[in-house]
């Protein structure tokens, strides 16, 4: 879920900005750096605050360190970085401590992210290097889908999403239902008829054999810190949208951003050679032109998966209209459209 997004008024969960929470939060956070032989050096200062996290920057006498709560859809994070601290160690920052069951991280500085970096954003080497480790990660962890499931992730694999999407179209409330700024029943009526074409296109993608793998969902250069400048890994970060799915639907949201940032139309050269590089990994166990094919397909079904990331996002929202709950609308009515790798684009 990106943290990025502005909306007019306080779209926080309520317990986020609630005293009592936030004393026991400061405790927890005490007790930890008291641990770790570390003394708070000024104020806290709580920088984002959304329905699914908030984040809190906590100076010490070693540097600031950062507290992270999740909502209860994304509760499994904390889990996660477990697995991946010890499966993966190269690729994530290592946390100072986790609260598993209230879904807290207390983690240290990882420095900027590359979209902080000057000229990273547009640089396509760079943007090459963080999909190739990606895919790497993805590929180290699929003998272990078992343990990422166990963490709470969300399964949305292709035989999985079909089941996701319909429990999407069925929740009037989440798709603003016959309001101005929501779905129309009409509307609703065509996404549902289409169900038979996405299930098929879901069947078509897992036919391939692609093992199910860790997918972030929102791979962009704002959630990855930009390690590589003293010569190491880069180090992806913000896992709440994390689920167990089909490692090509990374390509969803990295080759958007790219292609928006380097001013790049989705069937240029550049974009597919990021795309063949992320691919690269898989190309000794399977032929080019189906990992091709099921790229496109991944790209394509995937907007499903990150529809009901925002719907895992505003579980705990009370009232009739969850924040955010136009980025459902938007993706489900993406999934129908073209894509970037469709073949009459590339």
């Amino acid at each position: 879920m990106s943290s990025g997004t502005e909306v007019g008024g306080d779209v926080s969960l309520p317990r986020w900005r609630n005293p009592a929470w936030r004393a026991e939060v400061d405790a927890w956070v005490a007790d930890e750096l008291s641990r770790l032989g570390l003394r708070q050096s000024a104020a806290a200062r709580q920088e984002r605050c959304y329905p699914w996290s908030t984040v809190i920057q906590v100076p010490t006498t070693a540097g600031p360190v950062w507290f992270k709560a999740n909502a209860r859809g994304m509760h499994q994070e904390a889990a996660l970085y477990e697995v991946l601290v010890r499966l993966a160690p190269e690729h994530v920052l290592h946390p100072l401590a986790l609260d598993l069951a209230r879904g807290w991280l207390l983690m240290p500085d990882g420095g900027p992210t590359l979209r902080a970096v000057e000229g990273a954003r547009t640089d396509l080497a760079v943007w090459e290097q963080l999909l190739v480790e990606y895919a790497a990660l993805q590929r180290t962890l699929e003998p272990h889908v078992d343990e990422l499931s166990s963490a709470g992730l969300t399964d949305a694999t292709p035989a999985a999403l079909p089941g996701l999407r319909a429990a999407l179209l069925a929740d009037d409330r989440l798709l603003l239902l016959d309001t101005d700024d929501g779905l129309t029943s009409a509307e609703r009526d065509e996404l549902v008829a289409y169900a038979p074409t996405y299930a098929a296109q879901c069947r078509d993608l897992a036919a391939f054999g692609i093992p199910s793998t860790l997918q972030h969902d929102d791979l962009h250069d704002n959630n990855v810190f930009a390690a590589a400048e003293t010569g190491g890994s880069l180090r992806v970060f913000d896992w709440g949208d994390a689920v167990v799915g089909h490692p090509f639907g990374t390509l969803l949201v990295s080759l958007r951003v790219v292609a928006a940032f380097a001013n790049l139309d989705p069937a240029s050269r550049e974009l597919l050679r990021l795309r063949d590089a992320y691919l690269e990994p898989w190309g000794d166990d399977y032929d080019d032109a189906d990992l091709v094919e099921a790229a496109r397909l991944a790209v394509r079904v995937d907007a499903v998966s990150r529809a009901d990331c925002y719907r895992r996002a505003v579980l705990e929202w009370e009232g009739d209209r969850p924040p955010f709950a136009e980025g459902v609308l938007a993706w489900l009515r993406e999934q129908r459209g073209p894509t970037a790798l469709d073949p009459d684009r590339v």
